[in-house]
């Protein structure tokens, strides 16, 4: 078959580079997935999840997920709404629709990839192979991984009633008492889902091997003056913190960082965001097993690094324990082989993906694109975070180099530091501006030296 792009993965990243790619360029692209449709892994998420971020902010440059809504009702009034896992996957299959109407995209789901730009059918075992001349897109490098998909990383004793967070949704008996493991989003997910059903928090058990940093949602919001005055805040904080520990400690005393226990230290920053009301629920489970990792559950008692605990006979385990994000080596996003999709702006794969989709369609040279768009990674502790602030500041004044770029960067919702052209600039956003600007070198000075990193040049 013909094609200038092989994107091997239809999930958000594969989606937002098509998207962005075929809206600039006169271009035909195949689109391989192994699942049955686009959407990733939204396709096997539990069913009561939710974006943790505000709609805007993901999905494809040229289609607003959602319509932009600020909440008027609920715990999260006056904070843009979160789709849901249904409305994700629908909105996905209306962006494929629409592009395949394009006449640029061609789908082909139910295929693995078998490399050499060749892909087989998993239902009809027909195999497909795109010339020579075709450009690769590895949309898969960080796609995350997640319990549906994901064996507990512990073993199970005959008898031990052990599920993924897929199956609460979808239970039929209830136990005495809930053992939830993992210390991440999708574990905060499940404790308030629980407990929003009516389960009392005393009867749940979270095994958490690490305690989270996690962002106020409220600071992070599609509306300029909110999210350029969270980065000034932190520029400020940054550059009169002593150390990572202190750096988010300052971040938590100006309401940008949040922590389930006050009295416990959080070692893990891969800072998803959280809502206080949530918090004010996750506050309330005061069973919370800090003994490591989890290796053995059996009726009655769960094995950890540390020791153990006792749980009741009947306790249902809950994996939540998968490790979500990847971390993966940074590689150059233009090399030979492919086009390697990872974030550009630090937190927002998305905007990253689409990104490079309209730099690949405007740019011919490859080394200019890489110069253009340096990629950030996730980070996991808190060193790491310091550091990937300061690669994704150096990335943005990268891409904002470009005057065309900039322009077309402050026209997408994905981007969540954009000023939106003929924008009615409040006194909040001029005063948001002139902290960022005051704190900024010295911020990111700080940053790079908690970050362990050389200064920049």
């Amino acid at each position: 078959m013909k094609a200038d792009y092989l994107v091997v993965g239809a999930g958000a990243s594969g989606m937002a580079f098509t998207d962005a790619l075929t809206d600039h360029a006169d271009v035909r692209v195949a689109v391989v997935d192994r699942r049955f449709g686009v959407g990733g892994h939204w396709l096997d998420d539990y069913p009561f999840v939710r974006l943790h971020q505000a709609s805007a902010f993901y999905g494809v440059a040229s289609t607003l997920l959602g319509g932009g809504r600020v909440q008027d009702h609920g715990p999260e009034t006056g904070l843009q709404e979160r789709a849901t896992e249904p409305e994700i996957c629908a909105y996905f299959a209306r962006v494929a629709d629409r592009l395949l109407e394009t006449g640029k995209v061609d789908l082909f789901p139910n295929c693995e990839y078998l490399g050499e730009r060749q892909f087989v059918s998993c239902v009809s075992g027909e195999r497909f192979e795109v010339g020579p001349g075709c450009r690769v897109v590895d949309a898969r490098y960080l796609a995350p991984d997640i319990p549906a998909t994901t064996p507990a990383p512990f073993e199970v004793a005959d008898g031990a009633r052990v599920l993924p967070v897929n199956d609460l949704a979808r239970l039929t008996d209830a136990p005495s008492q809930y053992v939830i493991v993992g210390s991440g989003k999708t574990a905060t997910d499940a404790c308030v889902w629980l407990l929003a059903r009516g389960v009392d928090s005393g009867a749940i058990v979270w095994v958490r091997p690490r305690d989270p940093w996690m962002f106020n949602r409220a600071v992070v919001q599609p509306d300029p003056a909110v999210f350029i005055g969270m980065v000034a805040d932190v520029m400020a904080a940054a550059e009169t913190a002593t150390s990572p520990e202190d750096l988010f400690l300052r971040l938590e005393d100006a309401g940008i960082m949040l922590r389930i226990d006050p009295s416990v230290t959080p070692t893990m920053a891969k800072t998803p965001t959280l809502a206080t009301w949530e918090l004010d629920k996750l506050r309330t489970i005061e069973h919370v097993v800090r003994l490591g990792h989890v290796r053995r559950v059996e009726p009655g008692r769960v094995v950890l690094d540390r020791g153990e605990v006792t749980t009741a006979r009947d306790a249902l385990v809950v994996h939540c324990a998968a490790s979500g994000l990847k971390y993966s080596p940074l590689v150059p996003i233009w090399a030979p082989a492919a086009i390697t999709l990872q974030p550009i702006r630090t937190g927002f794969p998305c905007f990253g993906a689409a990104l490079a989709g309209y730099v690949e369609a405007t740019r011919e040279d490859d080394a200019e694109k890489n110069r253009l768009c340096p990629p950030t990674p996730y980070s996991n502790t808190l060193t790491e975070w310091a550091w990937m602030n300061v690669l994704g500041a150096r990335a943005a004044a990268s891409f904002n180099s470009a005057p065309d770029v900039k322009a077309w960067a402050n026209g997408v919702t994905l981007n969540p530091a954009r000023i939106p052209p003929r924008y009615d600039r409040p006194a909040a956003l001029d005063d948001a501006l002139g902290r960022l600007h005051a704190h900024a070198a010295g911020g990111i000075a700080k940053l790079e030296q908690l970050g362990g990193m050389p200064a920049a040049a």
